[in-house]
């Protein structure tokens, strides 16, 4: 069989057969005296083994792992690798269509806005605040913890941000610790213009320190932003006013003193 003849008993294309060859996948066969190949029967089932191994997932490399031991004993180990990644596939892509359905839902109502794409878990408490808050202008500063939670969204682990997500799901239910927040945070927006120095600064971190559920606190821990070496932290702080910035800094070392 020529190169064409091959490649169409076996379903694949010639191009995928020179790139077999090229990979060290399939042998070269012998030639004829026109320098055309002589594909045999051999060469069609050792094409059909790849064609079927690479359906199923495999890497190139994998494969030819696999066709260089005639016994197969690579294969198993091979499979159970390729079924836990495609199980691992398998959530994500669960995982996706559940942002999806949120979005979706919330689409039918209403224009999506590019920092709504979070996850559910996000987008339930970030609902449930505005639920609790529905009467209540939103402070400033308030968008800022907004965009780092989105930010953490992004970037912890889908174990990590969960465990965050459910401990703060309390106070983003509770109207009154809600309108507290807000509170605070309008207090804070007073301080644009003052310098580090001002004297609103310690009383007002203090309650901001003690507005932290203690669960929550246990759970962030030495993650805890400040609590050790945080470039993200930093960099927040940086673009804050030097009062606001030093609100935060002082809250931060009384949370800290008191996971120790």
């Amino acid at each position: 069989m020529r190169i064409g003849e091959v490649a169409a008993l076996v379903g694949i294309t010639t191009r995928a057969v020179r790139h077999y060859h090229h990979q060290g996948l399939l042998p070269e066969p012998p030639r004829r005296p026109n320098g055309y190949r002589a594909y045999g029967l051999r060469d069609a089932v050792e094409l059909a083994r790849i064609r079927r191994l690479t359906e199923l997932g495999l890497a190139l490399e994998e494969v030819r792992d696999v066709l260089a031991d005639d016994r197969g004993r690579d294969l198993h180990e091979v499979l159970v690798e390729l079924d836990a990644d495609l199980a691992r596939q398998e959530r994500a892509i669960q995982e996706r269509r559940s942002r999806l359905a949120v979005l979706l839902e919330k689409a039918s109502g209403a224009d999506l806005d590019p920092d709504d794409v979070v996850s559910p878990g996000l987008a339930g408490l970030f609902g449930a605040m505005s639920a609790s808050a529905s009467e209540l202008p939103e402070p400033a500063p308030a968008a800022w913890d907004r965009e780092l939670l989105a930010l953490m969204d992004t970037t912890a682990t889908p174990e990590d941000r969960e465990r965050l997500f459910a401990a703060m799901r309390p106070m983003a239910t509770d109207p009154g610790a809600v309108a507290r927040s807000y509170e605070l945070y309008r207090r804070l927006g007073e301080l644009t213009e003052a310098t580090a120095d001002d004297p609103r600064i310690p009383s007002l971190a203090a309650e901001f320190a003690d507005h932290i559920p203690a669960d929550l606190l246990a759970l962030l821990g030495s993650d805890l932003p400040g609590a050790s070496t945080d470039p993200l932290g930093e960099t927040f702080l940086a673009e804050l006013p030097p009062a606001q910035a030093e609100v935060v800094r002082e809250t931060l070392r009384l949370l800290t003193g008191r996971l120790s």
